[in-house]
């Protein structure tokens, strides 16, 4: 490739980038908003988990996990927390 079709990449990747930091802010944003219910909240949070990882994709190749890795990686978290409410729940 030459230089500029180097810089070109470089330009979109860095837009790229910049659209995917407005969408986190503004689903950031949005995590705080009240009376969508518990659905639309739980589906920003998994977008943000998806932003990040398409973050990590594009600065560090080969690092990213696939989608089906990261949301089996959700899932088992949610798995730990729900367990772990309801064992603080029995013991109250």
């Amino acid at each position: 490739m030459n230089p500029e079709e180097l810089k070109a990449i470089e330009r979109r990747r860095q837009a790229l980038l910049e659209q995917l930091t407005a969408a986190e802010t503004a689903l950031r944003n949005n995590l705080h908003t009240h009376g969508f219910g518990h659905t639309a909240h739980e589906h920003m949070e998994r977008a943000l988990a998806h932003i990040r990882e398409a973050y990590i994709a594009i600065n560090e190749a080969g690092h990213a996990r696939t989608v089906q890795q990261l949301v089996n990686d959700l899932v088992r978290i949610q798995q730990v927390m729900d367990e772990a409410t309801q064992s603080r729940s029995i013991r109250i």
